[in-house]
């Protein structure tokens, strides 16, 4: 009777001892490594159990008392080493996890990403968005100069960015802004006839009739605007292109 209370109360303490183990590290018996350290356990429990079959033959050897005493020794010891196994499984785990959010991260910033500009959605890269952003803060701080050099520069190095026709007609405005009205038109043109679904278009049409004003070529700038009401007749710079038509005449 006593071997089999031993046995019973052996069985339970190890039940008890795996159940601390958090069932959100289930996966614990997956991993080989933790799977025979389990194993073991499990062998030093038996042996336990055996040490207690020979005990319980010889109980003169040892009061009840001082038997429960060692089998909650050898209990805790178990149930001590389950738990560090469990905890350094489920740190383990938790690093695999963070390195691979983390690895994601980092790929998907790598990644083109779609933005809406003026009302398009575009694809943008990684880098392409500050490398504008700079251009354009350049530009309104009034360094123009500066500004159509780092237009320039972001349109030879991004040549696929979706934001290259947005570049490409603030280097017109750059150029305009500094009286090179030629090099202001080229840039526009290129707008126009590159990007003609882009919502600039209309925009640098306007800005290239006024270039021609300034150099003084009052019929291509009278062309230009009406191409913009031609092309772009519900646009807002196309409503400016009517007003300057009447001041043409």
């Amino acid at each position: 009777m006593m071997q089999t209370f031993f046995k019973a109360t052996m069985t339970a303490a190890f039940l008890a001892a795996v159940s601390f183990a958090p069932a959100a590290h289930a996966g614990l018996f997956d991993d080989d490594e933790a799977r025979r350290a389990i194993l073991d356990i499990r062998s030093k429990i038996d042996a336990v159990n055996a040490r207690v079959d020979t005990k319980a033959d010889k109980t003169s050897s040892l009061t009840l008392s001082d038997q429960n005493e060692h089998l909650n020794q050898e209990i805790a010891k178990l149930r001590g080493q389950i738990e560090v196994l469990t905890n350094e499984l489920a740190n383990t785990q938790q690093r695999q996890k963070d390195f691979y959010v983390d690895l994601d991260t980092r790929l998907r910033k790598l990644e083109p990403q779609k933005i809406s500009v003026d009302g398009q959605e575009v694809s943008v890269g990684a880098n392409d968005q500050k490398a504008y952003d700079a251009a354009l803060a350049t530009f309104k701080s009034g360094d123009y100069k500066t500004a159509a050099s780092a237009f320039s520069s972001f349109i030879r190095s991004s040549p696929d960015s979706g934001l290259v026709p947005s570049a490409q007609y603030w280097l017109g405005n750059a150029y305009y802004a500094q009286r090179d009205y030629k090099n202001a038109i080229a840039a526009q043109q290129v707008v126009v006839s590159k990007y003609a679904d882009n919502p600039k278009a209309a925009d640098a049409l306007l800005n290239i009739s006024s270039s021609y004003t300034e150099l003084k070529n009052k019929p291509a700038s009278k062309k230009a605007l009406e191409q913009l009401l031609a092309q772009y007749p519900n646009t807002p710079a196309a409503q400016t292109a009517k007003e300057r038509l009447s001041s043409l005449k």
